[in-house]
């Protein structure tokens, strides 16, 4: 059974990610999103199947570092817990980390654009669409900006 992290900041993107629960049946899965008020309910759902990292926001720069920083640190340890075949994230920055070290090791990388950006690039996306394995938009106009992305629509 193959072995998968889904991964993504907290908010929409998470709400995306869920989005693919039917996948969580047919392989040995975790879920890592960042800890806020509206993510304490996947521990009680999804019991030990859930990793938290710190929330951050680059609306304060220099605590966001920190953060960031921590957050790298903990993405290698539950990378190397996990040790995941496939990564599949919808972003954002909190996904960053633990896809560079899934790079590095051998794991696949899938990355889905988020659904609210219809004809621009995200920051995340720029970087990881250089690596991914499957590059996923919703959008086929966003095709232009990735050329060698796939458009599956949307996922809602």
């Amino acid at each position: 059974m193959k072995r998968i992290i889904f991964i993504s900041s907290c908010g929409g993107h998470l709400n995306e990610l869920l989005m693919l629960k039917s996948m969580f049946k047919k392989c040995d899965y975790h879920i890592i999103t960042e800890k806020t008020e509206s993510t304490l309910y996947l521990k009680s759902e999804y019991k030990n199947k859930v990793s938290y990292l710190v929330y951050g926001t680059r609306v304060r720069p220099i605590i966001y570092i920190f953060k960031f920083l921590f957050n790298s640190i903990k993405s290698l340890f539950l990378y190397i817990k996990y040790h995941p075949d496939y990564i599949i994230t919808t972003g954002t920055h909190t996904a960053i980390p633990i896809c560079i070290i899934g790079h590095l090791f051998g794991s696949k990388i899938i990355y889905i654009e988020t659904f609210a950006n219809v004809s621009s690039q995200t920051e995340t996306g720029k970087l990881i669409y250089k690596f991914a394995d499957k590059f996923i938009v919703q959008w086929d106009n966003m095709l232009k900006l990735y050329p060698n992305a796939e458009s599956w629509g949307w996922i809602f």
